[in-house]
């Protein structure tokens, strides 16, 4: 979608989101970042006027119209590429496209490369054209990163890239159109106005060498700031024995995550642990409504990460709480992350370790704000429709 061909925005566009199975699409969850932001498209489009239908798994609870296909998502239980998920994969697929076929769909939105790739290589077929969001870096879908270099303009399948740092990464593949960062409701994260300056430093995400939590520990231990670090372990056997080491580091292992994020979770879950003489602790997996606590009263998020992350929804979570976020040039941090106004983007663990200590110079109103304007649903939501008019020629 590279030229402005005169869009309209007032035609009701029928759209069928075809979602992953690995997590069910809920706003309750804690590591689930495709879903969520299956979630929030949904949202997005069904405030807008549009006609979501989400077709996904029987555990999930979406905005627009939810079209059951299985009866639950993988969660832990089902291993990567077992035969079990790809059976449960093209039986997704088929009941979706199935329901696409009766006629009163207009696009269909998926977010799974190996599902454009069973309609490609002609298992099933679309009736309608696709647009496929593209979650991940072009280096991790190997099979992909070949069927797709087959493919035609006239295919019908549109790629959407989430950062300018991924569209770079995919160059060359066709129908690729304008980058269309996530968005969240800004308005369903607490925020502060002004810093807690003797608080924590806060990083979440899933524990594995990539987010670079062992980096986190290391600027904690230097600044002698008290580290909070969320996420799930998952079962994977180099995450595994990350974590193992990365406990050796790690002062308290506790499960915040058990309690409900109520109006005492504070009281009772957080400040004992923020008072305890403990600098750094793992508190697990928790869920979305605890990690917008979590954000709060943090001083800042750190986000170390050791690879070209697409995009990185922590940044503007983390934001839209007035909470500045540290992070490595990496990815698509300089797209997000507003150098010196909404947090320090570095290059080395040093340049982290001095921009601690400039943390209190941020505003937090300036961070939520640059969310607000930047990384909104409805944002996110219009884009999506202004492409989608634009494939079908409105």
């Amino acid at each position: 979608m590279g030229k402005d061909k005169g869009m309209k925005q007032d035609k009701m566009i029928n759209v069928l989101l075809v979602a992953t199975l690995n997590r069910p699409v809920r706003s309750d969850l804690g590591y689930a970042p495709i879903e969520t932001v299956i979630y929030n498209i949904d949202k997005g489009l069904h405030n807008l006027g549009h006609r979501s239908i989400v077709a996904c798994s029987g555990d999930s609870k979406v905005t627009g119209e939810q079209f059951v296909t299985v009866k639950r998502s993988f969660g832990e239980y089902c291993s990567e590429d077992s035969p079990e998920k790809r059976k449960s994969i093209r039986l997704h697929l088929f009941k979706a496209l199935e329901r696409a076929g009766k006629g009163d769909i207009d696009i269909i939105h998926l977010h799974d490369a190996a599902m454009v790739e069973c309609i490609y290589k002609g298992i099933f077929k679309s009736p309608v054209p696709i647009v496929m969001t593209l979650h991940v870096p072009a280096q991790d879908r190997g099979s992909f990163k070949q069927w797709s270099k087959s493919l035609t303009s006239s295919s019908g399948v549109y790629f959407v890239p989430i950062s300018k740092y991924q569209k770079r990464q995919h160059h060359g593949l066709v129908n690729t159109m304008n980058v269309i960062h996530h968005g969240i409701d800004v308005e369903n994260y607490p925020f502060k106005s002004e810093m807690d300056k003797e608080s924590y430093l806060f990083t979440i995400g899933r524990i594995t060498k990539v987010k670079g939590q062992d980096i986190a520990i290391k600027v904690a231990r230097k600044t002698g700031s008290k580290l909070i670090i969320a996420g799930n372990v998952q079962n994977k056997a180099k995450d595994r024995k990350f974590f193992e080491k990365l406990k050796k580091s790690i002062d308290l292992c506790v499960d915040a995550g058990k309690y409900p994020a109520d109006n005492d979770y504070y009281e009772k879950v957080m400040k004992p642990l923020l008072d305890c003489d403990k600098q750094i602790i793992y508190i697990g997996e928790i869920s979305r409504e605890q990690n917008k606590l979590w954000y709060l009263h943090a001083r800042a998020t750190l986000f170390p990460i050791q690879w070209g992350e697409p995009f990185g929804l922590v940044m503007i979570e983390s934001m839209a709480c007035g909470t500045p976020i540290l992070a490595f040039r990496k990815g698509s941090v300089p797209e997000i992350v507003v150098e010196g106004k909404t947090g320090f983007v570095v290059d080395s663990m040093g340049g982290m370790i001095e921009a601690v200590k400039h943390i209190d110079s941020i505003d937090p109103c300036v961070c939520r704000k640059h969310v607000q304007d930047n990384f909104s649903v409805i944002s996110m939501a219009q884009k999506y429709s202004k492409l989608y008019q634009w494939i079908l020629g409105s």
